[in-house]
Formats: C-alpha cells, sequence, structure tokens
C-alpha cells in the first residue's frame, strides 16, 4: 500500500506499534517486559558508590541499579532526579541521566536548560512569532531554569490545543522536580508503543491510522519482523549484507555476490551504508559497529563515507561516525535507544 500508515496493534501479547511507509517498514515499537526500565521513565534514586576509572557513578532505583556518568558533585546517599537513557544490556545497570526532558505531542519542557524554542521545521515567521508568544504565555511564573521547546506538530495543531498541551507538560514537571524526598521510585513511566507512537509519529501526519487485532496480519508485519531475525539482508543486483551482533560489538558483512568488480563492490557498498542506518533502528541494535564493506579502491571511500553520513542524518538514535580502522573496516557507535528486536520478541 502507498502512503505513510501507522499500525497499532499487539506482538507476543505486548503493545507494539508500527510506521508503514509505501509498504516498507520504517519503524517498529514494542513495549518491553515488565521487569525491563524503559527508556523516557523517570525514577527518585538514591546515589550509591563511584565508578572508579568512568566518572560516572552507580544509582539505586527501585529496582536494581542506574549508571550515572555526569556525576560532578554529587555525594553517596544523595537522592536525585533521574531519566532512563536507552536500553540497558542484560545483567548491566541501566543507563541513566540527570538532563531531565518531559515530552508531549507538541512540546518538550527542558529542566536547566532555559529559554524558548521553536521546532527548526516550522519555517514560517509570522507562526513561529506567534508560537512563541504563546508558549511565553504559558510559560509565565515557571522557574527561571525550566525551558521549552515547541515540537513541529504545532505547525497543525490550534491554539488551545498548543497551550493546553504546554500546561499539562509544564505541571508534570513541576510536581516531578519538586519531589526528591523518599526512597527509590518511579515518577514517570515510559510511554506505551501506542502512545510514542501517536506523539512520534503524527509529523508528517500519516495517511492512515489501523488500529485493532488484526492491524499488524493485514499489513504483513510480522512477516516483516521475521525478517529482521535473520542476519541476512538482501541488497540490489544480488548482494547482501550479515548483521550479527555478538556480545562486544554488532558486525556488519557486506558482498557482492557473484560480480566481484570494482563497481559492483561500490554499488552493493553503496546500497548497504543507505540501509544500515533503517535495518539498526528496527533490530533494536545499538553499540559499536563495525562493518567490513566489500573490497574496493581507497580512492572510492569518501564517497561512501557521504552516502554513510547523509543515511544516518536523520536519525533519532545518537551515532557517532568514527571512521576507517587500519585494517579496512568502518567503525560506528549508535546509542541504544530500545530493546534488540530479538530480546523484545522473546
Amino acid at each position: 500500500m502507498k502512503g505513510r500508515v501507522v499500525l497499532l496493534d499487539h506482538l507476543r501479547g505486548r503493545e507494539a506499534a508500527a510506521l508503514v511507509v509505501d509498504g516498507r517498514l520504517e519503524d517498529l515499537l514494542i513495549d518491553p517486559p515488565e521487569s525491563r526500565a524503559a527508556p523516557e521513565a523517570i525514577f527518585r534514586a538514591v546515589v550509591d558508590r563511584p565508578v572508579k576509572g568512568q566518572g560516572g557513578v552507580f544509582v539505586r532505583l527501585p529496582e536494581g541499579m542506574g549508571f550515572l556518568r555526569q556525576a560532578s558533585g554529587l555525594a553517596p546517599g544523595q537522592r536525585i532526579l533521574v531519566q532512563v537513557s536507552g536500553a540497558a544490556e542484560a545483567g548491566k545497570a541501566v543507563p541513566v541521566t540527570s538532563r531531565l526532558l518531559f515530552k508531549s505531542r507538541l512540546c518538550i519542557a527542558t529542566p536547566g536548560a532555559p529559554g524558548l524554542n521553536v521546532s527548526r521545521r516550522i519555517r514560517d515567521e509570522e507562526l513561529r512569532d506567534a508560537l512563541t508568544a504563546l508558549a511565553a504565555e504559558a510559560m509565565s511564573g515557571a522557574a527561571e531554569d525550566l525551558g521549552l521547546i515547541l515540537r513541529s506538530a504545532c505547525e497543525a495543531a490550534g491554539d488551545e490545543e498548543v497551550a493546553g498541551d504546554i500546561a499539562a507538560t509544564r505541571a508534570l514537571a513541576e510536581a516531578v522536580l519538586a519531589d526528591l524526598q523518599g526512597e527509590p521510585e518511579l515518577l514517570v513511566d515510559a510511554p506505551g508503543a501506542h502512545q510514542q507512537a501517536w506523539r512520534d509519529w503524527s509529523d508528517p501526519a500519516p495517511d492512515e491510522v489501523d488500529e485493532g487485532a488484526d492491524a499488524f496480519r493485514r499489513h504483513g508485519v510480522a512477516e516483516m519482523c521475521d525478517a529482521l531475525l535473520v542476519p541476512r539482508v538482501p541488497l540490489p543486483g544480488g548482494a547482501h549484507m550479515a548483521i550479527e551482533p555478538t556480545c562486544a560489538l554488532v558486525a556488519v558483512d557486506v558482498n557482492t555476490g557473484a560480480d566481484t568488480s570494482p563497481a559492483a563492490a561500490l554499488k552493493a557498498n553503496v546500497a548497504a551504508a543507505r540501509e544500515l542506518p533503517r535495518q539498526l533502528r528496527l533490530r533494536g541494535l545499538g553499540g559499536q559497529v563495525v562493518v567490513d564493506f566489500a573490497p574496493m579502491p581507497k580512492r572510492d571511500r569518501p564517497a561512501l563515507e557521504q552516502v554513510l553520513r547523509a543515511a544516518f542524518r536523520g536519525e533519532s538514535a545518537e551515532t557517532s561516525l568514527a571512521g576507517w580502522t587500519p585494517l579496512g573496516l568502518y567503525e560506528l557507535v549508535r546509542k541504544r535507544d530500545r530493546l534488540a528486536l530479538a530480546e523484545a520478541l522473546r
């Protein structure tokens, strides 16, 4: 089916959402098991002990431990507010940050980052001025260090809707920021898959929203997920790449197939570079990623790097392109922003 379609359904008994564009799966959200702290959840935590050599501290959560990198000025026993910043690897502490973000569909409240900002995707200057004035009124009397970002979805929303969303988000932020006393506790739960889809996939507006028990079946989402659970990813011209997560890193191997000419190698490598961000996103893979591209002359590397930079530019997960190793491999680091699909579907 052509167009941008948001599907709301369930996978393996858990709430899930899929974004399908022109019949191709572009994003997939699945609620993690209840035992796992999900990204964006906010906790009252207690500082436990420093981690020597890493510049961070462990913090006690209601269940288990978190690891906080920004540890300057913190003392054991101190109560702080932290937000889960990524998916935890099995057996490791949950990554958390003290830089909280309160996200809604239309705005983001930013404690410790003052100022009123409008998404750069809204380019109409009159509308930007009107939204800034509306936000200033809605944030009147708020703490000086409580900032606000108006999201691009505001462009299609009415003034009352925007003002109401700001008021609700501000109220939540102020209530949480004032709640520092007591034992470790979950203060704000992570958004469910359906809520996150409504919040993050509404701009541009979908051509269709299909929800219900058969939404995934009607659009073949289960079959698309099955394809993501095997390493092999077909590429044009008979080429393919294999994506295999290990304990230490994600290994990616690009192969040209029967044609081993330099032209075929470059074509396969370019196709792999364009497809890699989508595959990592859908598979929920992050951390260190090492790519063994098909053999090609060094003179072609700058062109391939340009393709990689363009491919990762629009990704929501923070990604650092480290570059080529002495052995001719390409390294990058992608933030673990969700649970790996293979774990989520267990």
